[in-house]
C-alpha cells in the first residue's frame, strides 16, 4: 500500500496559520486546555464536513456562481473580523473574565462553512488529489482525511496556546500576545478576497 499525497497536502495547508490556527491557540492561552476541547471537536467535524462537501462538487458550484462566492466572502470577513475586534478587546488578562467563553462545538462547525483558508484547501485537494472514486467515496475520502488530521492539528495548536499562558505571566505581554492575535486574524479577513 502507497502513501496517498493527499494527506501531505492536507497537513501543509492545514497546519499553516489561518483563522481556526489563531483562534485554538488564542483559546488555549485564554481558557486552558480542557475548556478548548469543544471547540477543537467542533473544528475537526466542521472541516471534514466542508471537505466531503467539495467532494460532492460542492466547490465547483461556488466558483461557477460568482455572486454567491463573493457574498460568502463578504459574511466570512465580517465575521472573522468581528472575532478580531472582540480578541482585541479582551487583553485585560490571562484567563478569561465576565461572560467571555471559548467556541462551542456548534459554533466552531458553523465557522468552517465561512472559513475561506478550508474551503480553498478543500477545493484544491479536491480537484489536485482526486484519485476518480464516485462522488460518495471520494467526499468520504475527503471528509476523512482531513478531519482526522485536523483533530491533530487543532490540539497541537491548543496545547500550544495553553502553554503560552504559562510563560506570559507580565500584563504587558499578554496584552501583546492578544494584540498580535487580533491582527493576525484581522489580517486573514483581508486574505479572502485575495
Amino acid at each position: 500500500m502507497s502513501f496517498d499525497p493527499l494527506y501531505a497536502f492536507v497537513i501543509a495547508g492545514l497546519f499553516s496559520p489561518g483563522p481556526n490556527v489563531i483562534l485554538l491557540t488564542t483559546s488555549g492561552a485564554r481558557f486552558g486546555f480542557r475548556r478548548t476541547l469543544p471547540h477543537v471537536l467542533g473544528v475537526a467535524f466542521g472541516v471534514g464536513i466542508t471537505s466531503a462537501l467539495t467532494g460532492y462538487g460542492i466547490g465547483a458550484l461556488l466558483l461557477a456562481q460568482p455572486a454567491l462566492t463573493f457574498t460568502l466572502k463578504c459574511l466570512a470577513a465580517a465575521w472573522i473580523l468581528w472575532m478580531a475586534w472582540k480578541l482585541f478587546r479582551s487583553t485585560r488578562g490571562p484567563r478569561a473574565q465576565g461572560r467571555d467563553r471559548p467556541f462551542t462545538f456548534v459554533e466552531a462547525v458553523l465557522f468552517q462553512w465561512v472559513n475561506p483558508k478550508i474551503w480553498a484547501i478543500a477545493m484544491a485537494a479536491s480537484s489536485g488529489y482526486a484519485i476518480g472514486l464516485p462522488p460518495a467515496q471520494e467526499a468520504l475520502r475527503l471528509g476523512t482525511a482531513f478531519s482526522g488530521i485536523n483533530l491533530f492539528v487543532c490540539l497541537f495548536w491548543t496545547f500550544a496556546g495553553s502553554l503560552l499562558a504559562v510563560l506570559m505571566t507580565r500584563p504587558l505581554w499578554w496584552r501583546g500576545f492578544m494584540s498580535v492575535m487580533a491582527l493576525a486574524l484581522a489580517a486573514s479577513a483581508v486574505m479572502v478576497f485575495l
